[in-house]
């Protein structure tokens, strides 16, 4: 049960640190390579976490497609060169948000916070 906490608050972290390295809006993102390598990074590292949390803290929020969360990091680590910015962009702006909050609900749940 104890991993299971580490996998949340690397969750947390990813999220947190997107968050900085894109706080300077899309146009940034998308003219440096640099914020798009630690955003593209903090995603696959996210997304693995998530991979491993336990069935049931997924089923107790429906809302979150945690599928789809594991299917974009097998491409953005398998398919790095196709990676498509809008689609990273997309996801930091209407999916991590959500994602945030439901962490946060499975923290309080589990640990409080």
């Amino acid at each position: 049960m104890k991993e299971n906490r580490i996998y949340l608050i690397h969750i947390r972290d990813c999220i947190e640190r997107i968050k900085q390295y894109t706080v300077e809006g899309k146009n940034i993102f998308y003219e440096d390579l640099k914020t798009q390598d630690a955003v593209i990074r903090n995603l696959e590292v996210m997304s693995e976490s998530v991979k491993k949390l336990p069935s049931e803290w997924k089923e107790a929020h429906p809302e979150i497609l945690w599928g789809k969360i594991v299917g974009f990091r097998n491409r953005l680590a398998h398919e790095y060169l196709s990676i498509d910015l809008d689609i990273v962009w997309d996801v930091v702006e209407n999916y991590l948000p959500p994602l945030e909050t439901a962490i946060a609900q499975i923290s309080q749940e589990y640990w409080n916070g």
